[in-house]
């Protein structure tokens, strides 16, 4: 067990906030239909590249056309749980029709066509078909497929109506909402499950995952010490990190995630933990140990994709740019989630290569096609809607977004992004108590810290603006490809300024010899 238990962030594949990174499914599911084959050439990518083979002048139309094609991508092939019909008969679990270690295991799509076919012989299976439900919200996360969350909600249901009140599939339910973003209704069915039982482990974690996200810091704290208690192990030790590295302790963090990793031993936790580990160093700017945390991650799963998002990262920051572009370009060929979509555009443009630019505006066109649709599937995005926008995209968008978002959650997070939001519109003054109260708990994120700087130097206070733009380039000076630059850039500009209205040196007056 964890000494002094209080802590944050996920683990076992139970992924439920949008900060949080992306795990694999650990628990066994059920649902009937088979899962559509992967194609060769992802149809996403395919319409994206389309869009940018096209000129300017037709981008807003394809974009929609994009979106369309997109759209087609997600649901050809879709499993309708309602399909199955039983026959009758009384409400069975069954387990052990499909291994947990299937889904750990890396290979999700194979798990949820076993579970499907488990489900065709044995629909009455309510224990597998929470299960199912499961892998479809994993599904849906990983592989930037948002109408895989309404097949979720059709397999937790058909669970209920089979076992009401199964503390599975309510868990299943509290993953679900956390993974649209309804962390206020996560907390609700966490709450539920736990109330049918209290061990059971993704509700014990989807709870502290909702308070993290609804800001609720303290209590997320005190519910990851009720779940080390009665579930110690990976998913709690990885959350528990996570809240000190929110409070800016990142030794503790540390410790917590080798700890973890060391009791770790199926594939899934291996590189989970391990890429974990890779980014808790890649925020202080240890760009050395954060490759080595992703190449032991990618060991385990050479296709898991955070880990090979995150190794693209601390390439580019470590000067490695054209590695960094192509795996990030493999990454997003497989997955277009708007993280590495972003990332990817980004690099393009601090690359400005001949044709760079429009393939930079591909990578964000497809962010707002991802986005149309996750909407569209249940999703509240407005989080990621104000981060992209922001820079890339609306900026009139991106300040409604924030402030939406705003309203719902005050986490650091939130605070960082509308206060980013208000400064690109224009609206420094307002900006600059968000900026303060994203980097109040002492968490250190340079982006944070960068998007601090340049609203104090909007706002007038230069030396607090030197200070902190200095800090993030000290933290992790590839913390973002053009962020960085700007920092740069402003930091020259602000030492030049400094120079030219400094007073002069104060020199004591001259006397005459033998004078007073």
């Amino acid at each position: 067990m964890v000494a002094g238990t209080e802590g944050m962030d996920e683990t076992d594949g139970t992924d439920t906030g949008a900060n949080t990174p992306p795990a694999q499914v650990s628990h066994p599911g059920p649902d009937p239909a088979p899962a559509p084959d992967a194609p060769a050439v992802d149809p996403r990518v395919a319409a994206v590249r389309r869009v940018g083979a096209a000129g300017r002048r037709w981008r807003a139309v394809q974009l929609g056309a994009c979106a369309a094609l997109l759209a087609v991508a997600m649901t050809a092939g879709a499993v309708a749980v309602g399909a199955l019909r039983d026959g009758g008969g009384r409400a069975v679990a069954t387990s052990a029709a499909v291994s947990p270690g299937l889904l750990a295991g890396g290979d999700l799509d194979a798990g949820v066509t076993s579970l499907q076919a488990h489900l065709r012989t044995q629909p009455r299976d309510f224990g597998s078909w929470a299960t199912l439900g499961l892998a479809y919200v994993e599904q849906a996360r990983t592989q930037g497929d948002p109408s895989r969350y309404p097949q979720a909600r059709k397999a937790f249901d058909t669970s209920l109506s089979l076992r009401a009140d199964n503390d599975q599939a309510l868990a299943g339910l509290a993953a679900l909402a956390a993974a649209r973003h309804d962390f206020r209704g996560a907390l609700t069915d966490a709450d539920r499950a736990l109330e049918r039982n209290p061990y059971n482990e993704r509700a014990l974690c989807t709870r502290i995952d909702a308070l993290v996200e609804l800001g609720r810091y303290a209590d997320a704290s005190k519910a990851a010490g009720t779940a080390d208690a009665r579930r110690p192990g990976i998913p709690v030790f990885t959350r528990y990190a996570y809240a000190h590295e929110l409070r800016g302790d990142v030794t503790t963090a540390r410790r917590v995630l080798t700890q973890a990793l060391d009791g770790a031993t199926g594939p899934g936790d291996i590189a989970y933990v391990a890429t974990q580990l890779g980014q808790l160093a890649w925020n202080q700017g240890d760009y050395p140990t954060a490759l080595a945390h992703y190449a032991r991650a990618l060991a385990a799963d050479d296709g898991y994709l955070p880990a090979l998002e995150g190794r693209a990262r601390a390439q580019a920051a470590s000067g490695r740019r054209e590695e960094a572009v192509k795996g990030l370009e493999a990454v997003v060929a497989r997955y277009p989630l708007p993280g590495p979509l972003v990332a990817l555009g980004e690099l393009y443009e601090a690359r400005g290569a001949a044709g760079d630019a429009d393939r930079a505006r591909d990578q964000y066109a497809l962010v707002d096609a991802w986005t149309d649709l996750a909407r569209a599937n249940g999703v509240d995005v407005d989080l990621d809607t104000a981060l992209a926008a922001a820079d890339h995209g609306d900026r009139a968008a991106a300040l409604r977004a924030a402030r939406a978002e705003w309203a719902r959650r005050h986490t650091v997070h939130t605070a960082d992004a509308l206060a980013w939001a208000l400064h690109v519109n224009g609206r420094d003054a307002e900006a600059l108590g968000y900026a303060r109260q994203a980097t109040a708990t002492g968490y250190r994120n340079a982006g944070f810290l960068y998007h601090l700087g340049m609203i104090e130097r909007a706002t007038g206070h230069a030396a607090a603006a030197r200070t902190h733009l200095t800090a993030a380039l000290e933290l992790n000076p590839g913390f973002s490809p053009l962020g960085a630059r700007t920092a740069r850039s402003t930091l020259t500009a602000l030492t030049a300024l400094t120079a030219l209205t400094a007073p002069p040196a104060h020199t004591a007056p001259r006397t005459t010899e033998g004078g007073r």
